[in-house]
């Protein structure tokens, strides 16, 4: 994982304490990172179109 990656928070997710959000990250050549923050190590990472495709699916409940 790229130390030099700015995770940002999804608009999404809690806003109390703790770790229970999902963050996001890109990086050249256009790639994206996803992770949950109470497990910082594990990345998915993905160009943006099949990652978005992933995201609506699981949005509008087809996974």
């Amino acid at each position: 994982m790229d130390p030099r990656l700015n995770w940002q928070k999804s608009s999404f997710s809690g806003g109390g304490e703790g770790n229970d959000c999902v963050e996001l990250a890109s990086s050249a050549p256009a790639m994206l990172h996803l992770r949950e923050s109470d497990v910082p190590t594990a990345v998915l990472t993905a160009p943006p179109t099949p990652l978005g495709d992933l995201l609506r699916a699981v949005r509008d409940g087809l996974l």
